[in-house]
């Protein structure tokens, strides 16, 4: 052997021992000490992680590259402060007692005896993991929701504490160095205000704030903000938009605004690595519910409960740049969190009663698809006025909705009622106007109380499967799988819309449904058995 291939062979050898024992030395401290939740508001999958070519998410994407990415993820509510508590209690807005957004005026607020992640953590760790939020909050009441470090809207104005990355990059560095000066174990929630729509409120910096601290005239400057400005000719229309210019011209501001979300993101993940804490930090980024947009947030169809979610675990046996088709539910992200901190003990089965479970063996092996592997929803209120809970079970091909108000029509709230969008839509509907829309408006308003979809055949969900003999048994088992989930969930309108919950006196060992009689108006009461007459 020449001396010059002797010495590459050493060489080499050489560095396969060193990168063997760097494997050996991290894997001894394999371990996730800290969490860090990065919320969006309002967002979809307005990223190129999800195949968006056209809003710019450099940080978002390298995130999934180095983690996994959540192909079937899904809020249970589709409304901010009800959705923000169900990632923090772990329970469904019908139980938690948060059925719709936290304005103090009418005092949406979770019951008093629900706990939350910042205080279950405190209490089970005797005070050692350090909690923080910094951004939106919109949870109440304090009590129940106290981080030992918070920087929200109840000390600043909103959009400075969570549009303004900049301010959120130094409370992040201040949290991240009290953390590491005191040696703590961590937990921060860093909920961004972007992308959610302001234009009702503040119209002058734009429809989604887009252009709030873009140094524009008027405008202020966001030092850490470089905005990117997107050209709505060139956009492309998803299929469950009007196909407008209009809407190009409000993707394109939400396009804008989507890309701040982005550069926050990524300035928070670099103040993590600065102080050394990516390599023991599990990093979840979500949206709290769906766009803004026609069929999106307050709906619970796809657009309205399907969220982006990407989990980065520092772990060297983790899955990275990998995607998985796990059904998976905001409310897992309770579980997952005291998973992390060695506080959760799940059933035999790995999942709860209610359905919730911990994501943390999915970021090492994907589980065995099982075809009924369901999520389940539950929509109360948004605003006060907007009285339409709806109920929804959702497998890997079937979704079955329950509109419990349907007698009524759907409403929509102010934000989305001030759009251009909605407002193209309305006044084209009102003059009799062809509108390019898979919908029409009174479609939209006017639901029946039941909706079945095979999203695989439908992702539009534009055929209502109800009535149709062919798939009568798989509303039977999802209305079944639906009512159990309600029950083992207490839900306080399990027996709505069509007869009235006794739980008291004589029926408190046994809560019962007893019929108000709809059902008579159409047929015998002899044939119907769901409900108890007196």
């Amino acid at each position: 052997m020449s001396p010059p291939l002797e010495r590459a062979i050493t060489i080499v050898a050489s560095l396969i021992f060193a990168f063997c024992s760097l494997n050996v030395n991290v894997a001894a401290n394999d371990e996730i000490k800290n969490v860090l939740i990065l919320l969006a508001d309002d967002a979809g999958f307005e990223s190129g992680a999800y195949l968006n070519k056209f809003c710019q998410t450099p940080n978002l994407d390298a995130l999934a590259e180095r983690g996994l990415l959540f192909n079937n993820a899904f809020t249970s509510v589709s409304s901010c402060s009800p959705s923000r508590a169900q990632l923090l209690t772990g329970q469904a807005s019908h139980s938690n007692g948060m059925y719709g957004l936290h304005q103090g005026v009418h005092n949406f607020n979770v019951l008093p005896g629900v706990s939350s992640l910042p205080n279950v953590l405190r209490e089970k760790s005797q005070g050692r993991i350090f909690s923080g939020i910094i951004g939106k909050k919109h949870v109440g009441a304090s009590a129940n929701f106290r981080f030992d470090f918070e920087q929200t809207e109840e000390q600043h104005s909103i959009n400075q504490i969570g549009r303004n990355i900049t301010k959120i990059r130094q409370y992040a560095r201040q949290f991240f160095g009290q953390a590491k000066q005191e040696g703590r174990p961590f937990f921060l929630l860093v909920a961004y205000h972007d992308p959610h729509r302001c234009g009702h409120i503040t119209p002058q910096y734009g429809e989604f704030c887009e252009r709030w601290g873009s140094g524009e005239e008027g405008m202020g400057v966001i030092p850490d903000w470089k905005p990117i400005y997107y050209d709505w000719r060139n956009l492309e229309v998803p299929p469950h938009l009007p196909d407008t210019d209009v809407v190009r011209q409000e993707l394109a501001a939400q396009y804008m605004t989507t890309s701040r979300l982005d550069q926050g993101v990524g300035v928070v993940l670099k103040e993590l690595s600065a102080h050394e804490f990516d390599s023991n930090t599990l990093v979840i980024y979500t949206s709290d519910n769906g766009p803004p947009f026609p069929g999106g947030r307050t709906n619970l169809y796809e657009r309205g409960v399907r969220e982006p979610l990407i989990i980065m675990a520092p772990t060297t046996k983790a899955r990275r740049h990998e995607t998985t088709g796990a059904m998976t539910s905001l409310l897992d992200v309770f579980n997952t969190v005291l998973d992390v901190f060695h506080f959760y003990t799940p059933t035999a089965n790995a999942t709860n009663a209610d359905g919730t479970k911990s994501l943390l063996p999915i970021l090492y092996e994907e589980p065995q698809p099982v075809e009924s592997d369901a999520v389940f929803g539950s929509q109360n209120f948004h605003e006060v006025t907007m009285t339409y809970p709806m109920r929804m079970i959702r497998t890997r091909r079937y979704k079955l909705i329950h509109n419990l108000n349907f007698w009524s029509y759907f409403p929509i709230d102010q934000d989305l009622y001030t759009s251009p969008t909605f407002q193209q839509l309305l006044n084209a509907t009102l003059a009799k106007q062809p509108f390019p829309w898979y919908k029409t408006l009174l479609s939209y308003y006017e639901r029946p109380e039941w909706e079945l979809y095979d999203i695989k055949a439908d992702p539009l969900e534009r055929y209502n499967l109800m009535g149709k003999a062919k798939y009568q048994h798989v509303y039977d088992e999802l209305s079944t799988r639906l009512l159990n989930w309600q029950v083992n969930t207490a839900d306080p309108w399990r027996c709505a819309p069509h007869a009235v919950l006794e739980a008291q006196g004589v029926y408190r060992e046994s809560p019962t449904c007893l019929t108000l009689g709809h059902e008579a108006l159409r047929r015998s009461l002899t044939q119907y058995d769901k409900y108890e007459l007196l």
